[in-house]
């Protein structure tokens, strides 16, 4: 579906991206990827020694520079862009956040997508079937207490989304969202850990409460969100370009 395409996926040595990595080499596509752990980007180097790794943090601009210009050296070009990296910054009452998580987070979640947009684009203009995907989540659609600075940003990467998808159609550059619901993970257990202990409910009774709003009844997992995103980015996406698609088992509200 995708064999012989040119991708880079941000925070590919684990989680969702390695999932989205993983995928996209299996459908026959040539990768390189980053992530901001030198042991998480060893250990798929060893599993994965076609694929081009480099270490990142792509909250650095600098480094982001860096990163691409590997690209390019390695690939020759670029015909798709994953903007998956992102934390899941703090948990608490907005008036005990502090100044530096709140930018920490937007550093992270959107101001890197900015930097990785940017440096992409020449590049993918120069391909026959461009296409980016940008990560946000089910909290870029519905409100999120208690993690403001998180849906904050995922909330941006939507309107990053809406106007890169005008702005690069006529050169015949896909731009999509990706909004993953409650994954199944350590991520996930973090944050319900963090916002159990932020209410003062047990764990058990915070992933019940979490499961209770999703239409499903159950969490996806990483390769439902892998699933789509090489989807998009096949002909069998051709036709998509400025869509916030959820995959989510319909998550009623957060």
């Amino acid at each position: 579906m995708v064999t012989g395409l040119r991708v880079l996926v941000t925070a590919g040595a684990s989680g969702i991206g390695l999932a989205i990595a993983e995928t996209f080499a299996r459908e026959g596509a040539q990768l390189h990827i980053c992530d901001i752990s030198q042991e998480a980007l060893t250990a798929c180097a060893a599993a994965h020694p076609d694929w081009g790794t480099s270490l990142c943090d792509v909250s650095s601009e600098a480094q982001v520079a860096q990163l691409f210009e590997n690209v390019v050296h390695e690939m020759g070009g670029l015909d798709v862009l994953v903007n998956n990296a992102g934390i899941a910054g703090p948990t608490g009452n907005i008036e005990d956040l502090s100044g530096d998580d709140w930018l920490k987070t937007i550093d992270v979640n959107l101001n890197a997508q900015f930097y990785c947009a940017r440096l992409a684009v020449p590049l993918l203009k120069q391909s026959d079937n461009a296409s980016m995907i940008c990560l946000s989540s089910v909290a870029g659609r519905l409100g999120y207490a208690y993690r403001t600075p998180y849906a904050v940003t995922k909330w941006a990467i939507i309107g990053l989304v809406k106007s890169l998808a005008i702005e690069l159609g006529p050169h015949g550059i896909r731009v999509n969202a990706l909004l993953p619901g409650i994954v199944e993970g350590p991520r996930i257990e973090q944050v319900i850990a963090a916002r159990a202990e932020a209410i003062g409910v047990s764990h058990e009774e915070m992933t019940q409460e979490y499961i209770n709003k999703v239409s499903l009844r159950k969490m996806v997992n990483a390769q439902d969100v892998a699933n789509q995103a090489v989807f998009l980015c096949s002909s069998l996406g051709a036709g998509i370009s400025g869509q916030p698609i959820s995959i989510c088992g319909n998550v009623e509200y957060l």
